[in-house]
């Protein structure tokens, strides 16, 4: 491919910090230009855990701007100056930035815009969040193409939206590739993980309202009381306090330990016993696929959106209903006398980067 016939594509996302639309974000940028495509990743501001994680191929375009409504004019002047045939962005705020520049642009541009959740089960409570979904119904039509990650967030986004089911495309994550399983066999030196004393219980995610750890520990608490067991909650964020405070009235100190973000996750996921999500809503849970690929049994909530999906109703691990911590506690019960798993072929004719990278391109040159 010469340079005359490149493709030239545009990502666009806030920032690269440690959540799992931006992780999904820079794979795919990275998986196009290798493909031999021009891959721009325009950030609202380039900061960011992911940041080293970027392949050379790709120039990152930082507009520099302090929050992400602050981008409108730059991305204006950035699709004008560099021509880039399609747009792809992630989360929704930033869509509607997106949008929005698409048609202040003097130039024609494809635009595709990516839900990474599901809308109708966020509660938010700043004026950001409680305005966006008014925003996305006004400029979600205007898109070339809406991109949900799961089939029932694709179903919960047209109902939210009013938007028809068939202008609503569902592509999964581009999660599993070989690279991660390197990743998990890289040689262990954390206290935890080398204690093989008791069993480990991972969980990893931010610590916010939407993972309801709160639930995890209630169920944790009474399987503690029972049995030897250690859990470790990977990720940070503004319930840390709280979640803190509540692991020291539970006496569980001892027995519950939140190291932060970890950049690679996976030794973890392959060195603990079981794996847990107990979020109240997802899009599609990118770490239950990484454990899974880690070979770990894993336990999720039964929660809008992908966990269904991911364990297809239950035959790939166990599935239990939200916030219901005692049937939480039942199942890691029973995980924990299970034998590790393997998923690979499953995982890969389903979730492979390479798999999904295909599909974006097939989108980009069907748009072109």
């Amino acid at each position: 491919m010469t340079s005359q016939n490149k493709k030239h594509i545009a990502l666009f996302i806030p920032s690269l910090r440690g959540g799992g639309a931006e992780r999904v974000t820079y794979i795919l940028a990275n998986g196009i230009a290798k493909k031999g495509w021009c891959v721009d990743l325009v950030l609202a501001k380039a900061r960011g855990v992911y940041l080293s994680d970027v392949n050379p191929q790709v120039r990152i375009v930082d507009l520099n701007a302090s929050r992400t409504i602050f981008t409108l004019p730059r991305l204006v002047r950035y699709l004008q100056k560099e021509k880039p045939d399609h747009l792809l962005s992630a989360l929704n705020h930033a869509n509607v930035i997106a949008l929005v520049a698409r048609l202040l642009s003097p130039r024609p541009i494809q635009v595709s815009v990516v839900e990474h959740n599901t809308l109708s089960k966020a509660q938010p409570t700043n004026l950001r969040g409680k305005l966006t979904p008014f925003l996305m119904r006004l400029c979600y039509p205007f898109a070339d193409n809406i991109i949900a990650v799961s089939q029932s967030a694709a179903d919960d986004l047209a109902i939210a939206l009013g938007l028809p089911r068939k202008k609503i495309q569902a592509i999964y994550n581009p999660i599993f590739d070989d690279t991660l399983l390197e990743k998990s066999n890289e040689e262990v030196n954390e206290p935890l993980l080398l204690d093989h004393s008791t069993p480990k219980i991972l969980a990893v995610g931010r610590l916010t309202k939407q993972k309801d750890y709160q639930t995890l520990l209630k169920a944790f608490q009474i399987l503690r009381n029972k049995q030897q067991a250690t859990l470790i909650i990977l990720g940070d964020g503004e319930l840390r306090d709280e979640l803190e405070a509540m692991v020291k009235v539970m006496e569980l100190q001892d027995d519950v330990h939140m190291p932060g973000f970890v950049s690679n996750p996976y030794k973890w996921m392959k060195n603990c016993d079981i794996f847990v999500l107990s979020s109240l809503w997802e899009g599609l849970p990118t770490v239950l696929v990484e454990a899974m690929a880690c070979g770990i049994p894993v336990v999720s909530t039964n929660c809008e959106s992908g966990p269904a999906e991911i364990l297809e109703n239950g035959k790939y691990g166990k599935l239990v209903p939200v916030g219901d911590y005692q049937a939480l506690t039942e199942a890691m019960e029973q995980v924990l006398a299970q034998r590790r798993t393997d998923y690979l072929d499953y995982l890969k004719g389903k979730f492979s980067q390479e798999k999904i990278v295909e599909e974006y391109c097939k989108l980009f040159t069907q748009e072109l």
